[in-house]
């Protein structure tokens, strides 16, 4: 499949997708966006694609942020329009019901933050530098940074990265919880393809539901979120995949989950 800025490939059920304007440092505009938003269409609706790896081409950056010249150009309807269109395919991925990995190398500002903040887990490089410095150029991050960045690292600490539009390092961001793993740049994707590798030993319906509990009931007050994570407990009960796994525990072996 070919899509605008993208490259895709597909290998032992794990999707990279490779945001493709190493010239510009891979900063999302218009196309770059919906081709996103098919890419990610497409992949949920393929049986074969277990889980994603998204980064950006070339060692300098993952996205460096959107397209300036274009902002410039924005009036407040568009603006609004823009931002709400970015969200969408952002929390698409998001939703996916597939773990998506982000392999962070070098710049992630802006909508690239935004972007790896939208996937479910992130890997960086050494050199990566991760920030929203959208104050610094007058305006307000509009692609989920305000709202993601404190769920993840918290009130205060996101406040600080957002008023101050000051990057931090790849090593703060993995010692406040932005990112998960820290690895030497040359070892990136195999570190992002070895973490999608060990998820996807697991039992596939037991991994979506799973991603579904955690998206959903960071959104719900506490008991209506437990009262979901039951739920998904209870649909995760009538699979095969519950039989298999327990079986196998019990007979000390390595499951053979079918995904039902």
């Amino acid at each position: 499949m070919a899509y605008t800025n993208l490259l895709y490939e597909v290998s032992d059920g794990i999707a990279q997708v490779t945001v493709n304007r190493p010239d510009k440092l891979n900063p999302l505009d218009g196309d770059t966006i919906e081709a996103l938003a098919q890419c990610f269409a497409d992949i949920a609706a393929d049986s074969a694609v277990k889980a994603v790896i998204l980064t950006g081409a070339g060692e300098k950056a993952f996205v460096a942020g959107a397209d300036i010249n274009h902002l410039t150009k924005l009036t407040a309807l568009e603006g609004r329009a823009w931002g709400l269109r970015g969200q969408q395919v952002f929390s698409q991925i998001e939703n996916l019901p597939k773990p998506v990995i982000a392999a962070i190398n070098g710049w992630a500002l802006g909508g690239g933050l935004e972007l790896a903040m939208a996937c479910h887990l992130r890997v960086a490089s050494p050199n990566a530098k991760l920030g929203q410095p959208e104050v610094k150029l007058g305006i307000v991050p509009g692609y989920g940074g305000t709202q993601r960045l404190p769920r993840l690292v918290g009130k205060g600490r996101a406040l600080e990265i957002i008023l101050t539009g000051e990057p931090i390092t790849a090593d703060e961001a993995h010692r406040i919880g932005l990112v998960n793993r820290v690895v030497p740049q040359e070892q990136l994707l195999a570190e992002a393809n070895a973490i999608a590798a060990k998820i996807l030993e697991n039992g596939p319906v037991a991994v979506e539901l799973c991603l579904d509990a955690v998206n959903r009931g960071l959104d719900m007050p506490l008991n209506e979120a437990l009262r979901w994570e039951a739920a998904q407990f209870g649909l995760s009960c009538a699979t095969e995949d519950i039989r298999e796994g327990t079986t196998a525990f019990l007979e000390k072996r390595k499951a053979k989950f079918q995904g039902r």
